[in-house]
């Protein structure tokens, strides 16, 4: 049985109704009845985890998100109004989106160009946001491995994503590509930035200890056609160190969340 989300008094910031995704003329479906609430969060943002089997459409809901497709049915809204090609909303991918032939600071200002902003205006916006995500020292660098670590690259995104739009921000499987113990110090960069900038992050992830250590929300979608069918609150406190991760209710967090998947393959 799908999710059923109750709406409060909080302002929407995100909001999918019915939503149904096919690629053959409806003969078939990827998500169908799909729905999706996010309440804002101000003043303190929030980390929203999804997470499901492979090809269930996680990242068909956050290009819908982010405007890069639309549903073949169903309404997105943004912010209480429909999606429109105004709502610019950054989102960050497992490969790396910079482009090489540019330095760091010509990419994580890329999207200013579009706002009419002057070159000026661009670069002291731009370089406020590089130092918030560490990258200070390396602005003149070109954004290109191995100039720049793949954790570097990937901060570049961020910093990017978060310049055109610092209230959403979207990450499909952003760490995949990355060694062990970059992707723990990247998630710890994360919650350093969240805890500064305060947006809404929408994860993809299939790392289940990730989702349990970055989320407040966790959504689990089922198999094709597919649809929101878990949803788990993660009551730990706001501000995670590492050393949570040894804590038994994070430990049995996870092994909840890993039993409601396998429920989900299962179905």
């Amino acid at each position: 049985m799908a999710v059923q989300f109750l709406n409060t008094e909080l302002p929407d910031i995100i909001d999918i109704k019915s939503a149904a995704q096919s690629y053959d003329v409806g003969k078939s479906f990827i998500i169908q009845d799909f729905n999706l609430l996010i309440e804002n969060k101000p003043n303190q943002g929030q980390f929203v985890i999804l997470l499901g089997p492979s090809g269930c459409g996680k990242s068909t809901i956050l290009r819908y998100v982010a405007g890069l497709q639309t549903p073949t049915s169903g309404s997105v809204l943004i912010n209480g109004v429909p999606r429109n090609d105004n709502d610019r909303i950054g989102m960050v991918f497992q490969q790396y989106s910079s482009f090489p032939w540019m330095t760091v600071l010509d990419n994580v200002a890329l999207g200013l160009k579009f706002q009419n902003m002057s070159k000026a205006e661009r670069t002291e916006k731009s370089m406020e946001m590089i130092k918030i995500v560490g990258l200070e020292g390396h602005e003149k660098k070109y954004a290109q491995y191995p100039k720049l670590s793949g954790g570097q690259l990937q901060r570049v995104a961020i910093a990017r994503s978060l310049l055109v739009n610092n209230q959403i921000l979207l990450m499909d499987e952003p760490f995949g590509a990355l060694d062990t113990k970059t992707r723990l110090h990247m998630q710890d960069f994360l919650i350093d930035v969240w805890e500064k900038v305060q947006p809404t992050i929408i994860l993809v992830t299939h790392d289940i200890s990730e989702a349990v250590y970055l989320g407040d929300d966790i959504y689990i979608m089922s198999t094709a056609p597919s649809n929101i069918v878990h949803h788990t609150s993660v009551d730990l406190p706001f501000h995670r160190g590492r050393d949570i991760k040894r804590n038994p209710h994070f430990v049995d967090l996870v092994h909840d969340i890993e039993d409601k998947m396998m429920k989900v393959s299962e179905m």
